[in-house]
């Protein structure tokens, strides 16, 4: 039975814009941040990886919290709406300050300040438009296909914007003055231009009314039809419990009890933060560039040669998931492929070969892409395996791994470079490293990858919800 479809083009490329606006905001951080507080505001990499860590004991309580705060939400824009809205305009604030740490200070007094827009940032009001943004990919629409693409079409924005951001910044900053004034001066264009596009994003899309997403699945109506004539008090039954547990008001412990005990959303979670762990090690390439590459702007040349390969898989990624069936054959082939294609750029970065290392940077990151253009497709799935489950709809709270993961890997890989340079005696602005300080280099950007690119391909070959929905399926329709 072919699928209601809920979204126009215009839609799509709306809501896939608002990635434009997380980008700005991670690109920047998870690239500059870094070399912007060791190099210009003078601070020790090691320490400031630990107070990231600790940041994220913060991080831990609010990603679930937020969830059920969009679950439990009624207002004129809908439930995910609100929380995307509004708090980018924290994003953006904190975003200038994080970049603007105050030159005359003592170090105390800059690393608290550190730690204080940090935390407001990731913790508060990037977990809040992060998770609520994910979350409208199954408010908006109950059609997979379109699923699939608003996640493909969502990830060329990202993408593309990391590749902006990673190519132009290094450059801007100079045209802005350089030094501290330079960095801030960047960091208020990024921010008015993420504010921007996420205000549009907000509101190029709307939020399906409760009743159109509490109905069957329409390709499971037929089904249910026969199984409510050939089985009806069984039917009935199922109906009534189901009506009475979605009376209930859930609370977090509730909510939290949900998602632990759904193990695909355990995996999922699992997948985020080692996808997002992996994005920063690379993002820190920019100590690779200048300290063995001997150039600093070829961060740009190997953005282009992950994102424009991604942006190419993402396009056709809806066209491959509806060819196989299903996510799950293309996502777990295609990272086999990117460990192979890694391994052979650790071969490349010890022969100092960088048109090897390019080539087979962009073989990596094509195969990878399906499964970051399907990867918002798969927590709807999940989320539909926990309502078919449980009979309990919470799309907010089942999305907080995404925030949960975008903040967790992110920030673990930003901090575990701190403390990796911190360990390789890493001195700030000197023309040649120790060679102490070369092999932890080497190890940051050639081996570890390759490492998470290993951890996410034996997480992928368990991910198997599709299958599970398929089975509840002919299970409870026979």
């Amino acid at each position: 039975m072919t699928e209601k479809k809920y979204l126009k083009w215009y839609n799509k490329i709306g809501y896939g814009s608002g990635d434009i606006a997380g980008n700005v905001v991670y690109a920047f951080l998870s690239t500059f941040m870094m070399i912007y507080l060791t190099d210009t505001a003078g601070l020790n990499a090691g320490i400031v990886g630990t107070l990231m860590m600790v940041s994220k004991i913060f991080d831990g309580f609010t990603d679930i919290i937020f969830g059920s705060l969009i679950d439990k939400t009624k207002s004129r824009l809908g439930k995910a709406r609100p929380w995307m809205l509004y708090p980018y305009i924290g994003c953006s604030f904190m975003l200038i300050a994080i970049f603007a740490v105050p030159t005359g200070w003592g170090d105390v007094a800059k690393y608290a300040y550190f730690f204080i827009t940090y935390t407001l940032l990731n913790a508060v009001f990037y977990t809040a438009n992060n998770i609520a943004y994910s979350a409208l990919t199954a408010l908006i629409t109950r059609n997979g296909n379109e699923r699939v693409q608003m996640g493909s079409i969502r990830f060329i924005f990202a993408f593309g914007t990391s590749l902006l951001i990673q190519s132009i910044t290094v450059k801007a900053v100079d045209w802005c003055g350089g030094g501290a004034e330079g960095w801030r001066t960047v960091a208020i264009i990024y921010a008015i231009a993420g504010l921007i596009v996420n205000t549009i994003s907000v509101f190029s899309v709307k939020e399906l009314p409760e009743k159109e997403l509490k109905k069957e699945n329409p390709a499971d109506e037929e089904a249910a039809k026969f199984s409510s004539e050939a089985y009806p008090d069984f039917e009935l039954a199922d109906k009534e419990n189901r009506t009475k547990d979605e009376s209930k008001k859930y609370t977090l412990l509730d909510s939290a009890r949900v998602l632990i005990s759904n193990k695909y959303y355990i995996l999922i979670c699992g997948i985020y933060i080692l996808t997002q762990l992996f994005s920063a090690t690379l993002s820190m390439g920019i100590y690779y560039m200048t300290y063995i590459l001997g150039n600093a702007d070829l961060i740009g040349t190997f953005s282009l040669a992950i994102n424009i390969p991604m942006i190419c898989g993402l396009l056709i990624t809806p066209f491959l998931v509806k060819k196989l069936k299903g996510m799950y054959k293309l996502n777990l082939t295609g990272y086999i492929i990117s460990v192979a294609a890694r391994v052979l750029v650790m071969v490349g970065g010890y022969m100092q070969n960088i048109p090897m290392m390019l080539i087979f940077t962009g073989v990596a990151a094509f195969a990878m892409s399906p499964m970051q253009g399907d990867l918002n497709a798969l927590i709807a799935a999940c989320s539909d395996y926990t309502y078919r489950t449980t009979g309990k709809r919470i799309d907010g709270t089942m999305y907080s791994c995404s925030s949960l993961g975008v903040k967790i890997g992110g920030g673990i890989g930003t901090a575990l470079t701190g403390w990796l340079l911190a360990a390789g005696g890493y001195i700030a602005n000197a023309d040649i490293q120790p060679d102490s300080c070369i092999n932890m280099l080497n190890f940051m950007y050639l081996w570890l990858p390759m490492i998470l690119n290993v951890i996410i391909t034996v997480l992928l070959s368990r991910l198997t919800v599709e299958k599970a929905n398929e089975d509840w399926d002919n299970t409870h329709n026979k």
